[in-house]
């Protein structure tokens, strides 16, 4: 009933977050449970109980670097060794690349100083076949997969050894065979693509499942929700990941989860299985990827992880973090490095000490060093050393069409 005469309203109003700019907010990370303090769910646990579980943590590692809990995976001091070089690598790759902008050898360059585990320790856990879709700081799955450091570097400095022809940002790699797709600069557009992949291959009698990647602050798209809708509605064979490194270009997270405790809510509001899990803690990264990947592979459907870390550097070579986050965050954030925490299990397990540790870093710089030198020896973009124009028209079309042939024959032979 509508108010009479002069009787007074309430007016309205909207919450707007403001950025605590500079100051740590008091929730920055939310609900941290113990190490081995989460339980293992069945596989085919209903969803309404995994739901009960979204607001704790995945964790293995504890402080002591000793592996406890449910889940503890089956991983051999090898794979464990391998996981702390590939990480070791992958932070070698960048500071090197990182070092290549600031000298002005390349244009521009994105760095997953601090989320190392999370790609590295997913790729070592899924099947060649598999396909990620990933967004523009998951090298480490590319890394970890063996793909030619020499060739990621062409592709940063675009030059004409680029597989890519210069036709795509730095950074946004691409290789089919080592089952990782080509990175879109427009953010969530590989979510919805992942799903129909996924889809695909259940249609055609693969065996292969998918693997989507997302910023938190890209959840907020709409492609996030339609790939959320089909994976929910078709039980798609894939793992839709949510890395929440608490920070978009220049927004703390809480500008893309909304009213929402947590990233991992959103699965459960499609009734997909969703887990909370440390970023920062190599095992437990493992344990997650591999129990969503089983859940695909029998057609228990889609499997949501929020993983749980913090993005160390800037957002990009673009980007000054200093005027919107506050200078000790590195040091307060509680989940630690993913580097440090895993060498410190295999301290506790005997298997490693500051020698072989200070050995490998020497080994894996200089293999970063000798790869860029190769890589820098047939120029950039930024000296001129770049393919011909003609590739422009190069697979584009299995049959070009005629208005194209004729402009590429109007620009002659290639010199």
């Amino acid at each position: 009933m509508a108010p009479q005469g002069n009787e007074a309203e309430t007016p309205l109003r909207l919450r707007i977050p403001e950025p605590a700019r500079g100051q740590h907010p008091p929730d920055r990370v939310r609900y941290i449970s113990r190490a081995g303090e989460m339980q293992k769910p069945a596989l085919d646990e209903k969803v309404e109980r995994v739901a009960l579980m979204r607001k704790q943590m995945v964790r293995v590692i504890d402080d002591d670097g000793q592996a406890v809990g449910e889940w503890v995976p089956e991983m051999s001091v090898e794979q464990k060794l391998l996981g702390l070089r590939n990480m070791m690598l992958v932070r070698s790759f960048d500071a090197r690349l990182l070092k290549a902008h600031r000298q002005g050898k390349i244009s521009f360059y994105m760095q997953s100083l601090g989320e190392e585990a999370i790609a590295c320790g997913q790729q070592q856990a899924l099947r060649p076949g598999d396909m990620h879709f990933p967004t523009y700081r998951q090298q480490g799955l590319l890394i970890s997969a063996g793909y030619p450091l020499v060739t990621m570097m062409n592709q940063v400095l675009s030059n004409e050894h680029d597989p890519l022809h210069g036709r795509q940002l730095p950074v946004m790699y691409s290789s089919k065979s080592f089952g990782f797709f080509t990175i879109s600069g427009n953010l969530a557009t590989q979510y919805i693509q992942a799903v129909g992949w996924a889809m695909a291959s259940a249609l055609s009698g693969g065996t292969e499942i998918a693997s989507a990647w997302i910023g938190e602050g890209a959840t907020a798209e709409s492609d996030f929700h339609a790939a959320l809708v089909f994976a929910s509605t078709y039980q798609a064979p894939i793992i839709l990941n949510i890395v929440n490194n608490h920070w978009a270009i220049s927004t703390p997270e809480d500008f893309a989860r909304g009213a929402s405790a947590t990233f991992a809510d959103r699965g459960y509001g499609f009734s997909i299985p969703a887990l909370r899990v440390d970023g920062n803690d190599y095992l437990a990264v493992y344990a997650a990827s591999q129990w969503a990947a089983e859940r695909a592979r029998t057609n228990l459907g889609p499997t949501l992880i929020e993983w749980v870390t913090l993005r160390l550097g800037a957002h990009s070579t673009s980007d000054d973090p200093s005027v919107y986050r506050p200078p000790d965050e590195v040091e307060k954030f509680p989940l630690g490095d993913p580097v440090r925490r895993l060498r410190q299990h295999l301290e506790f397990i005997g298997e490693w000490d500051d020698d072989r540790h200070d050995a490998l870093q020497s080994e894996v710089d200089t293999q970063v060093s000798e790869a860029f030198a190769e890589a820098d020896s047939h120029g950039s973009v930024k000296t001129g050393d770049v393919g011909n124009a003609r590739t422009m028209f190069d697979d584009v079309y299995a049959d070009l069409p005629r208005h194209l042939r004729e402009q590429r024959d109007s620009m002659g032979e290639p010199s």
